[in-house]
């Protein structure tokens, strides 16, 4: 099926909004025109759409959206117009927004290990995806489901992720040397079985989909059972200063060819992107509240949007919006620490972050490509946090 990328400029009104959103031409005329004591926050509709046909018409097999990454409703209901009808989600909550407010939607619930009532809960709302890591988690789906004949269940396994900047390895999947027994004993019930994998977050070799689907297919020979779908997980990588990534189609074409190679061509193959697919997509001003040498003090931290700012010490596009004009740009260049406004020490974000040295109190600096885990992952920690978020179209 193809989709077709909206004009999303179509949807906004003569009062400049977009699904409830005030509507901006750029990221500094936001931030001035909001007049915010808090960080704001930026979406790019045009930005989203673009990624969502990318991986809605070029990716082989079915998109997932992780929903942990972004679930503002403006960002959810972008995806709904643009075609996006799967959701993958790790919690009750979340099951709970996306049956209430798309109804028909598939819902994954892929985290390997849930609270019983969440299982109930899922599956009462027609949740029928599920999966799981070890022996223990498939009783759980099994009994809260009063052994439901219908259940798609989905073994997550331990893949090389040896080539992501942030490795996810340590917390779920089961070995391939478990793999096989655990899938002979799901296989004996479910109605349809599959594998699951994730290679890690910011994955920066095309290749290591390819060494995990190819650990998958000498797993699934020793296990003996033939699955019905595949689910390579996300990982897809975005652009941040210091990580130079191939393009997204090239990631494509290499799960495709292994798919091919290894005799899964005819399975229903899913993916999961949740940074890659918003990323881009967001971002995120924090306004300089003190200025000390080469340390600023910012309305927004690590307990607030800027949590990959300071772990894992990402780095980000970053743009200056001086409220005192261009500055002097003779000044040059410097590089910033970067504190957020809460009471406590661990709100440091070390970068370096070059920015220019005629930065002061009152200018705001926007992280770009902070759509993914921003809005996501801020506390209301000492009080400080943002509900304001605007669109630039």
């Amino acid at each position: 099926m193809q989709y077709v990328r909206p004009s999303l400029k179509a949807e906004v009104c003569n009062q400049g909004v977009f699904k409830g959103l005030n509507v901006y031409s750029s990221a500094g005329e936001a931030v001035l025109a909001e007049n915010c004591n808090d960080a704001v926050h930026i979406i790019f509709p045009e930005k989203l759409a673009e990624k969502a046909s990318i991986f809605l018409n070029k990716f082989p097999g079915d998109c997932l959206f992780a929903m942990k990454s972004n679930p503002h409703p403006v960002v959810l209901e972008t995806l709904w117009d643009c075609g996006l009808r799967r959701f993958e989600v790790a919690s009750l909550r979340e099951i709970e927004y996306v049956t209430s407010h798309f109804p028909g939607a598939e819902i994954y619930f892929m985290h390997p290990i849930k609270s019983r009532k969440a299982i109930r809960f899922a599956y009462d709302m027609g949740v029928r995806n599920f999966a799981f890591d070890c022996l223990e988690e498939l009783v759980k789906i099994e009994e809260e489901t009063l052994h439901a004949p219908d259940l798609n269940l989905f073994l997550r396994v331990r893949v090389d992720q040896t080539n992501a900047a942030h490795p996810l390895s340590n917390k779920f999947g089961a070995s391939l040397m478990e793999a096989p027994l655990l899938l002979q004993r799901a296989d004996a019930n479910a109605a349809k079985i599959g594998v699951t994998f994730h290679v890690g977050s910011q994955c920066m070799e095309p290749d290591s989909y390819v060494h995990a689907i190819e650990q998958v297919a000498l797993m699934l020979e020793q296990s003996g059972v033939e699955i019905d779908a595949l689910d390579v997980g996300g990982g897809y990588p975005v652009f941040y200063p210091g990580m130079e990534t191939a393009p997204l189609e090239d990631y494509f074409a290499a799960i495709e060819k292994a798919l091919n190679d290894n005799g899964f061509a005819d399975l229903q193959i899913l993916c999961e992107p949740g940074r890659a697919l918003v990323a881009e997509s967001g971002a995120v001003a924090a306004r300089v509240e003190m200025r000390k040498d080469a340390q600023l003090y910012l309305n927004d931290g690590t307990y607030g949007s800027l949590f990959d700012a300071g772990t894992p010490a990402w780095s980000y596009p970053l743009e200056l919006v001086s409220t005192a004009g261009e500055g002097d740009p003779s000044k040059g260049v410097v590089a910033f620490k970067l504190f957020g406004p809460t009471c406590d020490s661990l709100d440091v974000m070390h970068g370096p972050f070059m920015l220019p040295d005629s930065i002061e109190e009152g200018d705001w600096i926007v992280f770009h490509h902070l759509g993914a885990y921003g809005f996501a992952m801020q506390t209301q920690f000492n009080g400080f946090y943002s509900e304001t978020a605007v669109a630039v179209l």
